[in-house]
């Protein structure tokens, strides 16, 4: 049976040939613009020897080249293995000698820690720009098109994604073109709202990421839309393009909507096109929440997905009743379930692991079967995340596994002390850690930064809490920071915390 990622684009160049697909700075491109040039690219590729089953690594951030690239590799039969543009020479070694990778495509910014992680292996490097220059993406993509997508089954490999790697070595979740295909075609389109044109959506999140690749690239591709690249985000950046442009959708991380809450520009912005704003990657705080659909009315849809599942595996939905601070249900095709430590299921209202299974699933850890069969047990993916489900089949994470912070034999977890820290009027950012300690075992640690004319101490701050939570929840220290640390995609990193 026949099914490649690619034909989203392919059906589109067929249908809508015309139309604009993605916009960069001044820059736009048609769906048969696209087309043709992954088409070239596939050409390119298979002329290198490039075939079924090799894996072709993208170390480039949102520019065009990217998804030319993308589809280019998958028309060729390959399998894409994005890399996060940050990773250091060493780690761009560890994910092509990890992968296998046969072809590094670098864009500029990176070609130095590209080329030299590239150094120790066999692996070719090629560079992500436009033009006619021999090497390059522009050049690949001008070559003579394929005829068509080189044929790929259901359970291939299409995409390659490293997880962050926060338990040792980071692993490549197999994804296959079902797995991608079903997430972007079936899952994302249901989570959008009813348009009397095409929706415009902010590429912004990462697209090397799950979350920007699937919902915001593939997802308006499979749906006849477009997105509007924005390399690094800033948030006067992101109100200019969304006015510029009248975009639809915004998709960010809990960080992305402090900064465009909190931005104070020369002028206010006309994001009046915004029809909906989605959030996942790390629990959105409620309060944020409420305070920026009251300042801009559009409502923030909040899902739960991984790397592992494609990522969307479950969202709010404006079908059924929306409960502030869940993630919502499970979405068409996938199951979810709470499962205490033994993998018995909990009732509704019990704390447990949340199990996935599903169309949306990966296949497994790249060859490594033993963290494969730790995380596919029983026919359910294993999360690590903590949460419950309500009455309603509502779902709503309490916090990460092993986030969780075990006090004096106390279950503390950091997302409920979070909330509290963000209900006080200067708090910008938090977060929860544990911290070693002699008699409890761990202690409950808050690192917070605040607004620019705050006044608050630690000392206010743990009062703060100490009146809003119970006694052995409250952070007995508090550090407040001039910016938390961060990943690529704006998602607090506690583990830099904890090192620190």
């Amino acid at each position: 049976m026949y099914l490649n990622l690619g034909s989203i684009l392919l059906a589109n160049a067929n249908e809508r040939p015309d139309a604009t697909v993605l916009r960069a700075g001044d820059l736009e491109t048609s769906y048969a613009e696209l087309d043709r040039a992954a088409r070239g690219v596939a050409t390119s590729l298979r002329e290198r020897g490039i075939g079924s089953g090799d894996k072709v690594a993208l170390l480039v951030p949102n520019v065009p080249e990217f998804t030319i690239a993308y589809f280019g590799i998958l028309y060729a039969g390959a399998t894409v293995v994005p890399i996060n543009v940050l990773a250091a020479a060493p780690e761009v070694t560890y994910f092509l000698e990890d992968s296998g990778a046969r072809v590094l495509i670098v864009h500029p910014l990176f070609e130095a820690s590209g080329r030299e992680g590239a150094k120790p292996l066999s692996a070719s490097v090629l560079l992500a720009v436009p033009g006619e220059t021999e090497g390059t993406v522009g050049a690949m993509a001008l070559a003579d098109p394929i005829d068509e997508p080189h044929p790929t089954s259901p359970q291939d490999t299409a995409v390659i994604l490293y997880t962050s790697g926060t338990t040792g070595k980071p692993k490549g979740a197999e994804l296959t073109h079902s797995n991608l295909l079903m997430n972007c075609t079936v899952v994302v389109p249901s989570l959008m709202p009813p348009s009397e044109g095409s929706h415009r959506a902010l590429a912004t999140l990462p697209l090397f990421h799950s979350f920007g690749q699937t919902v915001i690239q593939n997802g308006m591709i499979a749906s006849g839309g477009s997105f509007t690249m924005l390399a690094r985000f800033t948030p006067e950046d992101a109100f200019e393009l969304i006015e510029r442009d009248r975009l639809t959708i915004f998709a960010g991380v809990p960080t992305m909507y402090f900064a465009l809450l909190h931005h104070r520009g020369d002028r206010a912005h006309d994001v009046s096109s915004l029809q909906s704003c989605m959030t996942g990657g790390a629990p959105m705080p409620v309060e944020v929440m409420n305070a920026f659909e009251e300042k801009f009315n559009v409502v923030i849809q909040e899902g739960f997905g991984l790397s592992e599942t494609s990522p969307v595996s479950s969202f709010t939905v404006p079908h059924r009743p929306r409960k502030t601070g869940s993630i919502g249900y499970p979405v068409w095709g996938v199951e979810m379930c709470i499962v205490d430590d033994d993998d018995h299921r909990l009732p509704d209202g019990e704390r447990g692991e949340i199990c996935i299974r599903g169309h949306n699933v990966m296949k497994g850890y790249l060859n490594r079967p033993e963290a494969t069969a730790e995380t596919l047990k029983n026919g359910w993916f294993h999360s690590g995340d903590i949460g419950y489900r309500d009455e309603d089949g509502c779902y709503f994470i309490v916090d990460r596994k092993k986030d969780m912070i075990l006090r004096g034999g106390f279950n503390v977890y950091p997302r409920e002390v979070e909330e509290v820290l963000y209900e006080h009027e200067e708090v910008v950012e938090a977060a929860v850690i544990g911290v070693p300690h002699e008699s409890h075992g761990e202690e409950v640690k808050a690192i917070v930064a605040l607004s620019a004319d705050a006044k608050a101490t630690p000392e206010d701050l743990q009062a703060f809490c100490k009146d809003r939570l119970a006694a052995y929840k409250y952070p007995r220290f508090v550090e407040i920071i001039s910016e938390l640390p961060k990943g690529p995609t704006g998602k607090i990193l506690k583990r830099e915390l904890r090192d620190s």
